[in-house]
C-alpha cells in the first residue's frame, strides 16, 4: 500500500470514529440531565484532560514552543489569565496577545 493511500485510509478511519462517537453522544444526550452525576463526571474528566494537556504543553513543549524558556511560557500564561479575567472571560484577546508576547519575549 502506498503512503498516500495509508494517509487517506487513516483520515477516513479517524473521521468515522469521531463522527460515530459524536452521533452516539447526540443520540444519548437527551436522556442525560445536566444536573446528573454522570454529566458532572464527564465534565470533570473533560476539564482535567484539558488541564493535563495544557500543563504538558507548558512544562514539556514540543516543536517551536520548545525554543522559549519555561519562565517565559509561565509568564505568558499568567499574563493571559489576567487578561482573560480582566476582559470578563473574552477568549480572543488573550489568545492573540499570548502569541504576540511569546514571539516578542522569545526573540529578545
Amino acid at each position: 500500500m502506498e503512503s498516500s493511500q495509508i494517509i487517506i485510509l487513516a483520515i477516513v478511519v479517524t473521521s468515522l470514529a469521531t463522527f460515530i462517537s459524536r452521533l452516539m453522544g447526540a443520540i444519548t444526550s437527551q436522556k442525560v440531565s445536566v444536573e446528573s452525576k454522570v454529566f458532572n463526571w464527564f465534565n470533570c474528566v473533560a476539564y482535567s484532560t484539558l488541564a493535563a494537556l495544557l500543563g504538558r504543553m507548558i512544562i514539556f513543549p514540543a516543536g517551536v514552543l520548545s525554543e522559549s524558556t519555561l519562565i517565559i511560557r509561565i509568564l505568558v500564561v499568567f499574563i493571559c489569565i489576567s487578561i482573560f479575567i480582566y476582559t470578563k472571560k473574552n477568549l480572543v484577546l488573550p489568545t492573540i496577545i499570548s502569541a504576540i508576547i511569546l514571539s516578542v519575549l522569545t526573540s529578545v
